[in-house]
């Protein structure tokens, strides 16, 4: 439905002096618009896959199951060496000046020395040191590894977010007026999160920076527009709006009448406030740390609560080819107050349990530094080996999975694949591996590719399942 069409069908265009831009302002398009796909979306959703339905490709009976995953996406690619598989050992030119990795409340693991905090909540995490693709550029290892997909295929396989809301979206009974799968704050525009799924299982990205005086939602919260003046814009047109009032039986006005209602709950009612961190204490803010990553970090935690399925947080910085040391300096600090406070309030809060953190970006750096112009200092990407976290969910914490050589270059022990992680991760929402997704092609392709499919694969993480 385009825009032009919402006004005419809401009775905006011709009888009301409230201009298009001012609704525009208002947010109601967005959020009407937005309502609207979502009642289409469970009145018009086909059976996911004919051999197996959201109702029918679910874990064993009885098997307690995460409810919500938050990926904590490192967009860019996080350095191995400077966060979770430090190696003071190799000397200067792979560790530079960040050489003195601390001990966790853990015996026997030891993180990078700028993650203080996240060294205290080592028992509810477990690390991945042993992730590996080989693959260097941007977007096909981002695909990789959010799609456990090789690229190039003739299909655009889609990631795991999407999968979750196929599975536990609308389609399975969600009915929250909050989308199903969340980003916060702006996509990548690596690849189509949905792939063959299609439009309707796209995420809703939020837009705005959390960390602002108000969190500008796109088609939800406007900016320099108070709930008081928006709910008097909402009484003025229902007051002008005539034609809508004479046609109140009629069933189409009916739907859209519901539909408008809808629209101003996301901007005015319950539904919306989830987004709204003033409703949050001082303390509570300043302890994620008020940065957008951190602030990220508090909305999900409200997402989960609300039950939404999946939740990504979009951090952008981690492309450190210049100033790499400089960045960490940054970027980690503000990454270990965040996630190490997420990860302590699901824990408070009981929500720990059936949330799964899967922390990642799309690889590592180049263990070596590159000292020499023009890079100065900086490091590369490198698929060879990186590194990944997985907490709560029903996930073992206080483990480590995998090891690498002793300049953190190549895996020498237990090589974990996207794959095998993306299928651990459906295990634990409850959603078999094995089941098949919807495609144009009618194949019968399973979530979770085998090695008789050419994927590489060493099976998934029992280790900590």
């Amino acid at each position: 439905m385009s825009i032009d069409d919402l006004l005419e069908q809401l009775g905006a265009i011709g009888t009301s002096p409230v201009s298009r831009r001012a609704l525009l302002r208002g947010g109601l398009l967005g959020a009407a618009a937005f309502v609207l796909a979502g009642g289409q979306r469970r009145a018009s959703a086909a059976t996911p896959a004919t051999a197996s339905s959201p109702a029918t490709a679910s874990a064993p009976a009885g098997k307690k199951t995460a409810t919500s995953i938050i990926q904590i996406w490192m967009w860019g690619g996080p350095s191995q060496l400077d966060t979770f598989d430090p190696k003071p050992d190799a000397g200067y030119d792979y560790c530079g000046p960040l050489n003195s990795p601390i001990a966790t409340n853990v015996d026997g693991i030891r993180i990078g020395e700028l993650l203080p905090l996240l060294a205290k909540q080592a028992d509810k995490y477990s690390i991945i040191r042993s992730m590996t693709h080989g693959i260097n550029a941007h977007e096909t290892a981002a695909y990789m590894v959010q799609t456990g997909r090789a690229p190039g295929e003739r299909l655009v396989y889609p990631g795991v977010g999407a999968v979750v809301s196929l599975f536990k979206g609308y389609d399975a009974g969600y009915r929250s007026l909050i989308p199903p799968y969340v980003v916060l704050t702006e996509l990548q525009g690596r690849f189509s999160e949905a792939g063959f799924l299609g439009a309707k299982y796209t995420p809703f990205a939020t837009g705005g920076d959390p960390a602002q005086a108000r969190f500008s939602v796109e088609g939800i919260i406007a900016p320099n527009l108070s709930d008081q003046r928006q709910q008097d814009r909402r009484e003025l047109l229902n007051k002008l709006d005539g034609f809508a009032q004479q046609m109140k039986d009629d069933p189409q006005m009916k739907g859209l009448a519901a539909a408008e209602h809808q629209a101003y709950e996301m901007i005015l009612g319950d539904a919306g406030k989830v987004f709204d961190l003033s409703q949050e204490p001082d303390d509570v803010r300043d302890r994620y740390g008020r940065n957008t990553f951190g602030q990220s970090c508090l909305v999900a935690r409200r997402l989960v609560e609300r039950q939404v399925p999946y939740i990504t947080i979009n951090s952008k910085g981690w492309d450190t080819h210049k100033q790499h040391f400089q960045t960490m300096r940054r970027k980690l600090p503000e990454m270990d107050k965040g996630l190490a406070t997420l990860l302590q309030d699901l824990s408070d809060r009981g929500l720990l349990d059936t949330t799964i953190v899967w922390w990642s970006g799309e690889f590592g750096r180049t263990p070596r530094v590159q000292w020499e112009p023009p890079w100065n200092g900086g490091r590369g990407h490198w698929g060879d080996a990186f590194c990944a976290v997985l907490a709560g969910g029903g996930f073992r914490g206080g483990a480590v999975v995998g090891a690498t050589d002793a300049k953190g270059e190549q895996v020498k022990e237990r090589p974990v694949y996207p794959c095998d992680l993306i299928a651990s991760l459906y295990e634990r929402m409850g959603i078999d591996p094995a089941a098949t997704l919807p495609n144009p092609e009618g194949l019968p392709i399973r979530l979770s590719p085998t090695a008789a499919e050419g994927v590489k694969t060493n099976g998934r993480l029992k280790e900590l399942l």
